[in-house]
């Protein structure tokens, strides 16, 4: 019966408006979601699941309000949710150090998780937690299977690469060919009355912080030409502006 984790995080609606309010992004209107890289991992895992047998938890760090994206989960299919009590920011280093502490005390065997958050974009949290659990690690999967152990499809140099992955081991999914499956009204009446079970673990101070947030600055106005007259002038702009040819 293997243990199979999957690390879901809840981020800000990747179809919102960002606005900027002082020197802090105002998500206080802002719809929060799983991130869409992680509902990969989910399908990931429940399959691993129905191949393989044993357990699927979704876990996530957060205050109170990430136990939607745990709901989420349940009403899709795991067994159970975890949330890691934590209201704060925290840095890379000190985010990736409490999950694998936590998935050290839950007895895990595999993890699974996006291959980034849509909220940062990092790309590190899978290979960080591998890192520090010295467990092996592959990133950016698009393909799995699950015959005589697990198997993927992840990009290398000139094409790709089929990977046979030892356990215990962190696996960061892409999309691929993953078509990830809906909630149906059992689950959903499930996830609502599942309950989130909530672990307080101390957590180390970040090394890094947000001085400020600011938007990236306005896209110049474009040029529009007309007539054959132009094409040389279009073709120097080309050229010598934008790089193009």
């Amino acid at each position: 019966m293997t243990n199979i984790v999957v690390l879901v995080k809840q981020v800000p609606d990747t179809n919102a408006k960002i606005v900027v309010s002082g020197d802090r992004v105002d998500l206080s209107a802002v719809k929060k979601v799983m991130s869409p890289y992680d509902e990969f991992a989910v399908e990931t895992a429940l399959k691993h699941r129905e191949a393989a047998g044993g357990e699927v938890t979704a876990l996530t760090l957060g205050g109170a309000g990430a136990d939607k994206v745990l709901k989420d989960a349940k009403a899709i299919g795991v067994d159970h949710i975890v949330r890691i009590d934590s209201e704060g920011e925290h840095d890379s280093n000190a985010l990736q150090s409490a999950l694998a502490n936590v998935l050290t005390q839950m007895g895990a065997e595999v993890v699974y998780c996006g291959k980034s958050a849509a909220d940062t974009g990092a790309g590190s949290t899978g290979p960080g937690i591998a890192e520090r659990m010295g467990w092996a690690s592959v990133s950016n999967i698009t393909s799995i299977t699950f015959d005589g152990g697990i198997n993927v499809v992840a990009p290398s140099e000139g094409g790709n690469a089929r990977i046979s992955v030892p356990l215990p081991a962190v696996v960061s999914c892409d999309k691929g060919d993953m078509k990830v499956r809906k909630p149906n009204v059992k689950g959903i009446m499930q996830a609502k009355k599942a309950k989130v079970e909530v672990k307080s673990v101390d957590i180390q101070a970040s090394t890094v912080s947000v001085v400020a947030h600011s938007m990236p600055p306005a896209k110049p106005a474009g040029k529009s030409y007309e007539g054959g007259a132009a094409a040389a002038e279009v073709a120097r702009l080309l050229r010598d502006e934008a790089n193009v040819i």
